[in-house]
């Protein structure tokens, strides 16, 4: 199984780069490998429509999720899961023998497109993070809920 992070947005800074290698390597030997797509925004400025914005991300990010994936889109009004529910969620995962595509939107959220795809809804918070920020959140999250499926002291 992988985890697929689709994600809008390219040319990060070297923090996130930096912070989403680090736990993305070391999840690269495990049974859940997590893979980032970046796709670059859509077109946004002055008088720009945003609506079309979104639907050409969403239209890249529905062809960029592997076939048979199962598909959560990060979406404010997602169920909120901690640590511990995070590793169940993972568990539960890794038992469907599935690839995973974690759908994360733009600035102005996901396409509705996208969130119709979606068999669940995740909120990292109800907070608003910076996109970003959301990629080493993440990435962090997972490696974290895999350490406590193998006892891994990373937990701790």
């Amino acid at each position: 199984m992988k985890i697929h992070l689709i994600a809008v947005g390219q040319r990060m800074p070297d923090w996130v780069e930096a912070g989403y290698g680090e736990f993305a390597k070391r999840l690269s030997s495990s049974e859940c490998p997590l893979q980032l797509v970046e796709l670059a925004p859509g077109k946004r400025g002055k008088g720009m429509d945003l609506a079309r914005a979104m639907r050409d991300e969403g239209k890249r990010m529905l062809e960029a999720i592997p076939k048979g994936a199962l598909v959560i889109a990060l979406d404010q009004r997602g169920r909120e899961w901690d640590t511990q529910e995070l590793s169940v969620q993972l568990d539960d995962w890794l038992g469907q023998g599935r690839d995973v595509a974690l759908l994360v939107g733009g600035p102005e959220g996901l396409d509705a497109e996208c969130l119709a795809l979606a068999e669940r809804k995740w909120s990292l918070s109800r907070l608003t993070l910076p996109h970003p920020m959301v990629r080493v959140l993440l990435a962090e999250q997972l490696y974290r809920a895999w350490s406590i499926l193998k006892n891994h002291p990373y937990h701790r």
